[in-house]
Parts: structure tokens; C-alpha cells; sequence
């Protein structure tokens, strides 16, 4: 279970909200330290070493961080910056005694340990937006006058798993700057934790069409959501999430899904589990072989869905490994 987590790529995928796609050959084109679009305080900032992406490449990256604050802060809002190159990013956040390798460290593999009693690096944020500051404000009243809010500990350690396509033909030098910004001390505040599916269950024959993976996950008694989105890859050609059978979000772009957002009137599922699907066509450059689940945006295939829920007190990921069959964490 650990290794799908850890492979999953949104919020969505990245996966979270106004998700968009950027590929070009000026790699210097945005400012990469732009400012945020309040006086909120930073009660923390992460950077990610800046490396080179070589022209005709894609890659997976992970870099490896310990948040500042010295407290546990009430996190309202997030801004990000991803340099051009960047197709999306996932900030994950580990619970206590998950391991990873030293602050600083990129890898290609995403080397993140297990906790003892199944504890899971957490989804926190997520964008697909590229060269242009990416800001996203947690709903500022959950129905009883309190702004929502992610907690996070102090010098909580993470990843931010960076997914980079460079199709230009000059080398690109990439990177993430994101900040998270807290209420003020004392604020009262609802708690809101990522809600995650990931179906385990997919296998598109070579050259098939209209291959529908559905899934069906218990949500949480008692939440709302205040944001849902899809995640899937290249041969994804519309993804769901429905309410029993009631639509409740849709997009037929992979790359770009989007995301619904419900804020003054959160959404309340009717019914006991959240049901979502993907469709596929194996046409493309992997229409000679089959596919199924995995990391790669090339070679493998996810379907997922994502979204925030509130009130929590921890974030909830569910492995389908079927069409009905689901455990959560």
C-alpha cells in the first residue's frame, strides 16, 4: 500500500484546482519568487533544488524537505510557482515514523519508508499550473462562521513528487517554490484533510476502446467536500465521480481535469460511498501492449479521485481492488 501512495500523481494529480499544462523553451521565462496575493504570514516556504531538465525528456522527481514552523500551524492558503517544464506537482506530508532520505535530497524513485501500523505519507497539496503563481484559499466559512483550515505539526517532514515534460529541443532549468500560509494564532478554526481513491484494478488490452475501470469507496460519515477532481493519465478519455448515480464531477481532459468547487454549498454525498470511473482508449503509442496501474504517465495508467473533506481529523486514502471491493487507511 505504501508504493501506490507514494506513485500517485493528483491532486489533482495533482489534482487540485485550475489545472493547466505548460511546455515550452525559455526557462527563465516567470519569476519563481512571486510575491503572495495577501499579507498573510508565511509560516512556512519549501524550494525545491533547481536541476536540469533536458530537452525530449519526461521524468518523475521527488525532493525532500522538514517544514520550518516551529509550532503546529493552522495552514488557510497555499501559493505555488513551478517553472515552465513542470506538468503538475504533489505535496505529501509524512505522520510520525515514516522515513525518507536526508532534507534536499531529488530522486527519481521516490524513496519513502513505511511506518509501523500502515501509516501513509499524507496528500496535502497539488497543481498543475505552470509559470504563473498558483494560489489556492481554503473556504473561509464552513457554514458556522469558521474559516477551514489544514493542521500542520511542526518540522513536519515531506516530499514534493514533481512531474516534468520537456518536449522543446533547449534544456530547461525547473523547480517548485511553495508557500503555506497560517491563521493567526487562537483563530477557531474547522479542520479539512484530503480525501483520496486510487483503483489498483486496471488492465486495458492492447488496442481496446471504451474500457470503463469503475471503483466505489465508503466516504466518511458526516463530512462535506469542499473540492473533488479526477486523476488518470494519456489514455484516460473522460473520468467520474458520481453520488450513487448521480454526477457530480466529470472532465474529458487527463491532462487538465480541473476540479468542482463547492464553497458556500458544500456537497454531502447521499449516498454511503463515493463511486468514480475512468474510460480509456489503448490507440496511442502504447496500443501495442497492454496496461495497467503504475507510476508512469507514459506506460501505466491511475485512476483516481480526489477531493477535501471536512470536519477530519486525518486525511482517508482507499485502494480499490475491484469495481466494489475497497479498503481504506
Amino acid at each position: 500500500m505504501r508504493t501506490l501512495l507514494v506513485l500517485t500523481t493528483l491532486s489533482a494529480v495533482a489534482c487540485g484546482s485550475n489545472m493547466s499544462s505548460n511546455s515550452g523553451d525559455d526557462a527563465n521565462s516567470n519569476p519563481i519568487d512571486a510575491p503572495g496575493t495577501t499579507g498573510d504570514p508565511v509560516a512556512f516556504e519549501v524550494k525545491s533544488t533547481d536541476f536540469t531538465l533536458t530537452a525530449g525528456t519526461e521524468v518523475t522527481k521527488c525532493f525532500y524537505f522538514t517544514t520550518s514552523n516551529t509550532d503546529t500551524v493552522a495552514i488557510h492558503k497555499w501559493t505555488s510557482m513551478m517553472t515552465t517544464g513542470s506538468h503538475h506537482m504533489i505535496m505529501f506530508l509524512n505522520p510520525p515514523g515514516v522515513s525518507q532520505p536526508p532534507d534536499g535530497t531529488i530522486d527519481s524513485n521516490c524513496s519513502v519508508g513505511n511506518a509501523s501500523g500502515g501509516a501513509q505519507p499524507i496528500w496535502t497539496y497539488a497543481s498543475q499550473t505552470a509559470g504563473t503563481l498558483q494560489t489556492e484559499d481554503l473556504p473561509a466559512n464552513d457554514g458556522a462562521g469558521k474559516p477551514l483550515a489544514q493542521n500542520i505539526a511542526a518540522h513536519t517532514s515531506g516530499y514534493i513528487q514533481m512531474h516534468y515534460l520537456n518536449p522543446g529541443d533547449t534544456d530547461l532549468t525547473v523547480n517548485v517554490d511553495l508557500k503555506a500560509y497560517a491563521l493567526p494564532t487562537g483563530t477557531a478554526y474547522t479542520q479539512t484533510e484530503a480525501y483520496i481513491t486510487y483503483q489498483y484494478q486496471i488492465n486495458i488490452p492492447a488496442g481496446a476502446t471504451n474500457v470503463v475501470v469503475p471503483g466505489s469507496c465508503p466516504v466518511p460519515a458526516g463530512v462535506k467536500f469542499w473540492q473533488l477532481s479526477t486523476h488518470a493519465h494519456k489514455q484516460a478519455v473522460d473520468t467520474q465521480v458520481k453520488d450513487g448515480t448521480s454526477m457530480v464531477f466529470e472532465s474529458m481532459d487527463w491532462e487538465h481535469p480541473g476540479s468542482k468547487l463547492f464553497d458556500p454549498a458544500f456537497y454531502a454525498f447521499g449516498a454511503p460511498k463515493l463511486n468514480w470511473q475512468c474510460t480509456y482508449n489503448n490507440t496511442g503509442d502504447n496500443a501495442g501492449h497492454a496496461i495497467t496501474q503504475g507510476a508512469s504517465a507514459q506506460t501505466n495508467e491511475m485512476c483516481m479521485a480526489t477531493g477535501y473533506m471536512f470536519p477530519a481529523t486525518a486525511p482517508q486514502f482507499c485502494v480499490g481492488l475491484g469495481p466494489t471491493n475497497c479498503q481504506c487507511l
